[in-house]
């Protein structure tokens, strides 16, 4: 008995670690490009002009975003699962590893 609940304790830790690893995977940039198709709607990737959202080249270089904050990760991420300003929130919609490649591909704008 003792040793079945111990055997039971290590397979959940190891799955638990590899949930914690895969967290920290980055994002691939390739996936995100084909995530940002559906962007490419009210987005430009190749320029700074508006569509009916703000033009998304050099994203990470610029001092602010249209909602005024500094665009790190946290603040990018948080407008993509939010949304605002007639732009849906993707929360529900894409997958945790969906928006890292996203934010990947985002970088290299």
């Amino acid at each position: 008995m003792k040793l079945l609940v111990t055997a039971a304790s290590t397979v959940a830790l190891l799955f638990g670690s590899a949930a914690l690893f895969a967290q920290d995977k980055p994002g691939d940039a390739k996936k995100g490009e084909e995530t940002f198709e559906q962007c490419k709607v009210c987005h430009n990737a190749d320029s700074t002009e508006k569509k009916m959202g703000p033009g998304l080249k050099g994203l990470f270089t610029h001092e602010k975003m249209a909602n005024d904050k500094k665009p790190t990760e946290e603040n990018v991420l948080a407008k993509i699962n939010e949304g605002g300003n007639g732009m849906p929130a993707y929360n529900e919609m894409l997958s945790d590893d969906e928006k890292k490649d996203l934010l990947a591909y985002l970088k290299t704008l």
